[in-house]
């Protein structure tokens, strides 16, 4: 076993979703074990946040991190809310890497994303109708991140392989 990886799914989407599902086939095919939460119930507490429950979806990531990290490697890996989260929990338990996919890098109501100092892949659509790609290329300039930006909106849809393909390379960099 090279790692695990926990793989977050985005706001009002699920773990089944085609991103999550296409990063945890990366991760298998390198010989990580993965994971994919559920935090649709989390999602639907819109009486908590506009974007559900927040503060509960980070709590439910951290306890799966901190098993996970205390086996071996571990790798957090989000889209959207997923990966605001994963940088969250990225400072609280040992990571080896991030990945990030349409990151909320400046949320109204909320700090901006924090992140650990550890490698750390973005991907972002220059077209995102909810995060500005100029907002991300400054949060990546100042981590020194992998950043590859698509000719795509805030769902990635037209680029589920490219990510796919930036995630397998964050984990055989590791």
């Amino acid at each position: 076993m090279r790692g695990h990886c926990i793989l977050s799914h985005g706001f009002e989407s699920g773990p089944d979703a085609t991103k999550v599902t296409a990063l945890a086939e990366a991760a298998g095919h390198l010989g990580w074990t993965h994971e994919r939460p559920d935090y649709t119930d989390l999602d639907a507490r819109r009486e908590v946040t506009p974007l559900g429950d927040v503060p509960a979806r980070i709590a439910r990531l951290h306890a799966l991190a901190q098993a996970a990290a205390a086996r071996g490697p571990l790798v957090l890996a989000g889209s959207s809310l997923g990966a605001y989260i994963s940088g969250h929990v990225s400072l609280e338990v040992p990571v080896a890497g991030l990945f990030l996919m349409a990151p909320p890098v400046v949320m109204e109501g909320a700090p901006p994303m924090p992140a650990a100092a550890v490698p750390t892949s973005v991907l972002h659509g220059w077209h995102d109708e909810l995060i500005p790609a100029a907002q991300v290329v400054d949060w990546a300039r100042a981590r020194d991140a992998r950043l590859l930006l698509v000719n795509d909106s805030h769902r990635l849809s037209d680029h589920v392989q490219a990510s796919a393909d930036a995630f397998a390379a964050l984990l055989a960099s590791l």
